[in-house]
């Protein structure tokens, strides 16, 4: 695995992110020592998150509670005139 000096790392940020994209993951060090390691992202680090586990069982907002009694509110302000 290549280690990087974090100066080069910031001088080559988009060569070494498309690389890192393609699977060559490296090591970014300072002074030497080694900081932190770059990997792609695969797709089941990007799968939707499950529930916490208290929430498993809720069913699911409907697809209209942003607007869900909008008329009712409108007239407590006064808005629907």
């Amino acid at each position: 695995m290549q280690t990087i000096n974090i100066h080069e790392a910031k001088t080559h940020l988009s060569r070494l992110v498309e690389q890192a994209a393609k699977g060559e993951s490296f090591v970014i060090a300072k002074a030497g020592k080694p900081m932190v390691k770059v990997v792609a992202i695969t797709p089941e680090d990007t799968a939707e998150p499950s529930r916490l586990g208290f929430m498993m069982d809720m069913p699911e907002p409907p697809a209209d509670f942003d607007r869900m009694f909008e008329d009712e509110i409108a007239e407590m302000f006064g808005m629907n005139e």
